[in-house]
């Protein structure tokens, strides 16, 4: 139970479920490219798988193991379940509503169609035929339910179809009920040729193919309904750390399980039968407050693959090419460029280029002597990764702390440490218990008989593809001493030993949640003696009880702060009493908004930290996290106009939130219109 009063906190989930309620206004934008609001309503939908796999999934957790437990704002787990569904069936008809009645038609005005099947005409239905048996036939396994067939294991949130049927088969059985589970292999949107479908972009769901010809599934029966239907399971990870003795090992053995784990959602199309629904609920042990149904496809997310397949420019965001810092244009040599200052990247709308070859000049640098670098998220295809094996193989010494527990990631994490310990490369699973979430990579290097340390430290991912549309910081340093406090995270993560102290970076679990507590403090001690106090924080989520009570005395106190958060905030702004001195603003748009930066005015210093951490008791006490400062002042300034100031003032894009956690978006009526990610874009990119 929170020490603090619970009136003073906002619920994490609905807080969360506010920010998917966002971004769906993101695809109800009329402003908006059509195919990008397509693409908004496939996020929701992603959005609230990862929502019920794990927000939910451990509410329920939670509900039957410590039923009496309280968050922060005061609610137990079954009350705050209570509380979500309705907003949930809410959020899920705008989503399907908005989808079938106005971007489906204006897709079909620009001759982009899904073509239904009660629609088809016969040269259509010929056509879809003809492909049900050369593509679907040959690897479909019709499953009918009966005392040897019993109901089959049904992965996380695959496609499959649950079928009434009578008659009796040539056996002379005669269940009433089969399922038919789609291979995740098939494509679930499928292009007719123009010339059958009639426009240029025809498509065919693989449901409506499946509906069509289900009857051949099942020779000598009646085919009485057969309904789309989709299961969501809890995707936790369950391996003890301190029990196991290797972790890879471990890991891979649960993977396989996550697709089998307790069911929490149960998705039916709305022509699903009351009968066959109630049948799937008692199938995953779920109840009627567990069922949604929805007005066409169970799973949007498969639509995201359609503006990619359609060649239409004008109906996307305009392209562009990410820019680079002048330091970097006038040099080809990038660790001569970084000696001669420190380098600050702003992705997506400057390149992650300087990144990649950070890491591939040092690979090929006959003169570097050890590359280490950590891993949190990089994809399944990364020049970066590759340029490691490399080094690794040419005899460098690389070291790579490689975070097997990242959530949705684990598998290609594996995958990345086997090949890196194959080419020879040190790899580590960082330290048990603390998930290694720090972006930090270091080349030591010999220059002219002496050893000379570079870093890159950033608040994203190595992760290329991310980086062309998450916003992050990225910085290029030579500076001893941060590269100092880096190699001495390096030492801790690989190594055993106590904590040293960092000059420079604020690192989690040790020193991070004190200093930012103390650097709050400070600007309210500046406020109390009648000086200028003043902060800004931009970051994805805002949740530790702690923070938000050292925020709440410093408004008291005079320190006017401005909070730009992406998602969860369960901190209450303008709260008569309380916060008065405190706005929070939520951005988003084209870009998602992923950087955390720290401002504190510090009587006039004008203190600035890139971070990658979000201010979250996980963050703060279960992860290795590191905040890093920006000490060259030109760098603060871009810091200040890029990454902060043009949020503040951001009438298109922005929602201002309310004390009681509601979100409006900022009147843009009577001002002149600013959207901070279209103007980064026209400044920094080409």
């Amino acid at each position: 139970m929170s020490i603090f009063p619970a009136e003073h906190f906002l619920n994490r989930e609905l807080s969360l479920l506010a920010f998917n309620e966002r971004v769906l206004a993101q695809a109800q934008d009329q402003g908006m490219p059509l195919l990008e609001r397509l693409k908004f309503i496939c996020i929701v939908s992603s959005n609230l798988d990862e929502f019920f796999e794990v927000r939910v999934a451990g509410l329920k957790e939670r509900s039957a193991l410590s039923p009496s437990l309280q968050s922060p704002d005061g609610c137990t787990a079954k009350q705050t379940l209570l509380e979500l569904e309705p907003r949930v069936r809410t959020l899920v008809d705008r989503q399907y509503e908005v989808l079938n009645r106005d971007i489906l038609p204006r897709l079909s005005e620009q001759g982009i169609r899904f073509l239904r099947r009660n629609h088809w005409n016969e040269a259509q239905a010929a056509w879809v035929r003809a492909y049900f048996f050369r593509e679907l036939m040959p690897v479909l396994t019709p499953i009918g339910l009966d005392p040897s067939h019993p109901f089959p294991r049904v992965l996380n949130k695959s496609l499959n179809f649950a079928v009434e049927l009578s008659g009796r088969d040539a056996f002379g059985r005669g269940s009433g009920a089969a399922v038919v589970q789609a291979p995740r292999s098939l494509p679930r949107v499928i292009l007719m040729p123009p010339e059958l479908a009639g426009c240029e972009y025809g498509f065919v769901f693989l449901s409506s193919v499946l509906h069509a010809h289900v009857s051949e599934l099942f020779a000598g029966m009646n085919v009485e309904g057969c309904y789309q239907f989709r299961v969501t399971r809890n995707s936790e990870l369950f391996v003890d750390e301190e029990e196991v003795k290797n972790l890879r090992d471990a890991l891979q053995g649960e993977l396989s399980q996550r697709n089998f784990g307790d069911a929490v959602r149960l998705e039916v199309a709305d022509n699903c039968s009351v009968e066959m629904a109630n049948f799937l609920l008692r199938q995953f042990d779920l109840k009627q407050q567990d069922l949604y149904q929805v007005n066409g496809l169970v799973n949007l997310v498969r639509l995201m693959q359609i503006p990619d397949r359609v060649d239409r420019p004008d109906l996307k965001f305009a392209g562009f090419i990410p820019g680079l810092p002048a330091v970097l244009t006038k040099n080809n040599d990038i660790f001569a460029a970084i000696r001669k200052g420190d380098v600050l990247l702003h992705h997506p709308f400057q390149s992650f280029q300087p990144v990649v070859d950070f890491i591939r000049t040092a690979a090929e640098d006959p003169d570097v002597l050890a590359i280490r670098q950590t891993v949190y998220r990089t994809g399944t295809d990364s020049m970066l990764m590759e340029a490691l094996i490399s080094a690794a193989q040419s005899g460098k010494e690389v070291t790579v702390v490689v975070e097997l527990m990242a959530r949705f990631d684990e598998e290609a994490n594996i995958n990345w440490s086997a090949k890196l310990e194959h080419a020879g490369a040190h790899v580590v699973y960082g330290v048990v218990g603390y998930k290694t979430h720090a972006k930090m990579a270091l080349v030591i290097r010999r220059e002219q008989g002496h050893l000379r340390r570079y870093a890159h430290l950033g608040t994203g991912n190595y992760h290329a593809k991310t980086a062309r549309v998450y916003t992050d910081f990225g910085l290029l340093t030579c500076y001893e001493g941060i590269c100092t406090d880096v190699n001495e995270v390096f030492t801790q993560l690989t190594g055993l030993g106590s904590a040293s102290h960092l000059q420079y970076l604020w690192q989690s679990p040790f020193s991070l949640h004190g200093q930012v507590i103390a650097a709050i403090n400070r600007e309210a001690d500046h406020a109390r003696a009648g000086k200028p106090a003043a902060i800004i924080a931009k970051m994805n989520a805002l949740l530790e009880p702690k923070v938000i009570f050292a925020l709440y005395e410093a408004s008291q106190a005079g320190v006017k702060i401005d909070l730009i958060i992406r998602g969860a905030c369960a901190l209450r702004p303008g709260h008569p009493g309380l916060s008065e001195n405190i706005r929070v603003r939520s951005v988003i748009g084209r870009f998602l908004e992923h950087s955390r930066i720290l401002y504190f005015r510090n009587n006039g210093a004008n203190d600035i930290y890139l971070s990658s951490a979000d201010w979250m008791e996980r963050n703060f006490f279960r992860r290795i996290e590191v905040a890093f400062p920006i000490l060259d002042p030109r760098l603060k300034k871009r810091v200040l106009n890029e990454g902060l100031k043009p949020y503040l003032k951001d009438n298109v894009q922005a929602w201002k939130m309310t004390s009681n956690g509601q979100y409006h978006r900022r009147n843009q009526q009577r001002t002149k219109k600013a959207c901070a990610q279209m103007q980064l874009l026209e400044s920094l990119a080409k």
